[in-house]
């Protein structure tokens, strides 16, 4: 009986370790474990696999020296070299620019009196296998093969933290160099300060995409520098500073002791003063710093929950709620200080400063995640905005390191700041960002006066004139939405019909929206809705007249009354998904990608057309095709993206749409129903309260929704508001392999 009690005991307790075990398993790791950082790093994904914390100030990853577009975040998954490891980095853009300040390791002594004009006569650059690379929430590790050091990346919200381990008694040396280069970037002013045997310092001024970027920096080393080398254009210089247009340094380190070498370097666009203040003044404990990135990434990634049996699509969603955290980056120092465009210091009093805000992108979806996963960062995003408009007097369009790019078309900034309100998010001047609104819809820039004058713009006055017309017209009518909220319905009628812009450019002849020339009556001839001619001579941006045509979101209905009826649109729209995917034309613009018949997924001007069928009474053809571009368009390889990750907005349209919901007019307070693919999706809101949507039979042949029901009431509609979800609850699916049509018909 004793042993019999000593078993009956043995067994709890191997029990209990072993709930313990998994409960701490799924506490801890879950999250992290699913997301893989190299997902995107191929094809045309344009992402980095290097180390971050969500929304954070430095990205410090591995460049590979390669000046072209799919290097446009410095790495692609299809490089063997590795030139250094930067600090600033983009993801997912369709331009590059950073890779700042470029540290590299090595065992031996280097010329860097050489001038280079490619990566391959870079005297510091090393081969590496992806068999002996890692990548993982805040983690970054490679084996460089020709000095046969192990680089290790990891970071916290201001600073980055580097160690390098070298072979035993091998010459321990550290490259920076100011001048690296790649893409739009270039160098124009840079400096290095070797302060005393621990501490470097100094800045990198350059023109590229961002026009004006000064970037200060400090770094400290785990061990003194025994030994120093300092050029200034390609020459050698004396003493422990140096000047110029390109400088470098090369650091050795005595050997004795310890094969590790630690850097902590932190980054300001202010001074290096402000770059000390953020340097994290803890020790040079590596694993530290990396076990509290991955904590902070759990926090991060556990706001939304999936339960499916299939690993691979835990894996797509956790990477995609990575993703969608990777930007806008942190960009005002700890004491609040960042540098604007014409190089004024100014404080964020009560605020972050954000930066790399690509809006003609995030709008769609990045942003309307953000209130629901990031809700405390919607505001800052908007302040943000607010002090770029005390600059300009208009709102933002594409910043990068507070410099305005006036990259692609419209003002998107306008719809994530209604998107703000009407969400309830508080803590920005509703007042002064209604005036910012206005006034810069008001103005004359980028085509606003032809449009103002002729109530769309025509073709032969203004390239990508159908886009930019469309994406006013969506502005204003987001104006409108702000102006009536606040009471001003002299404005609110305004900019309501003024928002019927699109109106002008609808055939009713082809179904398309097409140029229309200054005489308000003639098409711009001949017609090819399949024809695409990159960012000139066009009158669509980034695509064709069939993928343009659909950005009506603020008034489906009208839009589909232009058709003539909801049967004749969802021919139209389904005749989208199935034509030839064919484009013509001798300057096909490469965002064209992810085609189904002409359906682009790659670019977001299509991302939210397969929604459209739920407002012409076809709701199971927005369940089908929602589904088959989730099979289609997203795995879990290094291609893993059919087009540009564009700072997030490619993974928002996963995480949306894998859960069921998409915010296809994004500035509406409201989502469209789609086809969930996870049995279970909870969103774990800001008070404590949760939102699950469950969908019961889900497979990869029942996609098609049977029934609903919320908070166990039966839920007919294709569409829920955000407030709906913001107070808990929970939405039921019934799905099956046949399409229910009677389901989501009731208004």
């Amino acid at each position: 009986m004793k042993n019999f009690s000593l078993l009956i005991l043995f067994v709890i307790l191997i029990t209990s370790c072993k709930i313990k075990i998994n409960k701490n398993n799924l506490q801890e790791d879950i999250f992290v474990d699913h997301v893989n950082p190299f997902l995107g790093t191929g094809g045309h994904g344009h992402t980095y696999p290097g180390a971050t914390v969500p929304f954070g100030m430095l990205q410090v990853s591995p460049d590979n020296g390669v000046s072209s577009w799919d290097w446009c975040s410095g790495y692609h998954y299809s490089d063997s070299i590795v030139a250094g490891f930067s600090h600033l980095h983009l993801s997912g853009t369709g331009i590059g620019d950073l890779t700042d300040i470029l540290f590299m390791p090595t065992n031996k002594k280097v010329d860097l009196t050489v001038k280079t004009t490619s990566r391959d006569q870079l005297p510091y650059k090393s081969s590496y296998s992806h068999a002996n690379e890692k990548a993982s929430p805040g983690y970054y590790q490679v084996y460089l093969e020709d000095p046969k050091i192990n680089v290790e990346l990891t970071s916290t919200q201001r600073t980055a933290f580097h160690k390098y381990t070298f072979a035993k008694e091998d010459k321990q040396a550290v490259v920076i160099d100011l001048g690296f280069a790649i893409n739009w970037d270039k160098a124009l002013k840079t400096a290095l300060t070797i302060e005393d045997k621990y501490t470097i310092s100094g800045y990198r001024f350059s023109t590229g995409w961002a026009k004006n970027q000064k970037v200060f920096f400090v770094a400290k080393f785990s061990k003194p520098i025994s030994e120093s080398v300092l050029t200034a254009n390609q020459k050698i210089v004396s003493g422990t500073a140096s000047e110029g247009e390109h400088t470098t340094a090369q650091l050795f380190f005595d050997a004795a002791g310890s094969d590790e070498v630690l850097v902590k370097v932190a980054l300001s666009s202010v001074s290096i003063a402000n770059a000390k203040d953020n340097l994290e003044t803890e020790s040079f404990n590596f694993e530290n710093v990396k076990a509290k990135a991955t904590t902070t990434w759990n926090t991060a990634l556990n706001k939304i929950t999936v339960e499916t049996p299939v690993d691979s699509l835990k894996t797509i969603f956790y990477t995609a709620m990575y993703h969608t955290q990777l930007a806008p980056v942190t960009y005002s120092d700890k004491n609040g200080q960042f540098r604007k465009e014409n190089d004024e210091i100014v404080t964020a009093k009560n605020y972050t400063a954000y930066s790399s805000l690509s809006l003609w992108d995030t709008f769609r979806a990045e942003n309307p995640l953000l209130t629901l996963i990031a809700p405390d960062k919607v505001s800052d995003l908007v302040n943000s905005m607010l002090a770029y408009y005390d600059t300009k007097k208009i709102l933002p369009v594409w910043t990068l390191y507070a410099n305005e790019t006036n990259t692609m078309t419209g003002y998107h900034s306008i719809p994530v700041i209604v998107d703000a309100y009407k969400k309830g998010i508080k803590g920005f001047d509703a007042e002064k960002a209604y005036t910012a609104m206005k006034t810069t819809m008001m103005q004359d820039e980028r085509g606003l006066n032809l449009y103002k004058q002729y109530g769309f713009i025509p073709y032969n006055l203004l390239d990508e004139s159908v886009t930019i017309t469309l994406e006013y017209a969506y502005d204003d009518w987001c104006v409108a939405q702000m102006a009536k909220a606040l009471g001003k319905n002299e404005d609110y009628q305004f900019f309501l019909n003024r928002s019927k812009a699109y109106q002008h450019l609808f055939d009713p002849k082809t179904g398309f929206m097409r140029g229309k020339s200054a005489d308000g009556k003639s098409w711009n001839e001949p017609f090819d809705p399949k024809h695409s001619n990159h960012r000139e001579q066009t009158d669509y941006t980034e695509g064709n007249a069939w993928q343009h045509s659909w950005f009506v979101p603020q008034n489906v209905e009208d839009f589909i009354s232009l058709h003539g009826s909801n049967e004749l649109f969802a021919k139209r729209l389904e005749q989208l998904f199935t034509e030839s995917s064919e484009i013509t034309g001798s300057n096909v613009s490469a965002d064209i990608s992810g085609l189904i018949g002409q359906y682009a997924h790659g670019n977001e001007p299509s991302h939210h057309i397969a929604y459209m069928f739920n407002r012409a009474g076809q709701p199971w053809r927005t369940q089908y095709w929602v589904r088959h571009i989730l099979d289609t368009q997203y795995n879990t390889t290094p291609n893993g993206l059919s087009g540009n990750e564009d700072c997030g907005q490619m993974s928002a349209w996963y995480v949306f749409s894998s859960m069921g919901l998409y915010p296809m007019n994004p500035a509406s307070g409201e989502y469209e129903i789609g086809s969930p693919i996870f049995e279970k999706a909870t969103i774990n809101l800001q008070d404590g309260k949760t939102f699950v949507i469950e969908a019961k039979n889900v497979s990869n042949k029942n996609f098609y929704i049977q029934s609903a029901t919320l908070n166990g009431v039966p839920f007919n509609k294709t569409a829920i508001t955000h407030q709906q979800i913001v107070q808990g609850g929970i939405l039921h699916f019934v799905m099956g392999s046949e399409p229910n049509k009677n389901w989501g018909l009731t208004k």
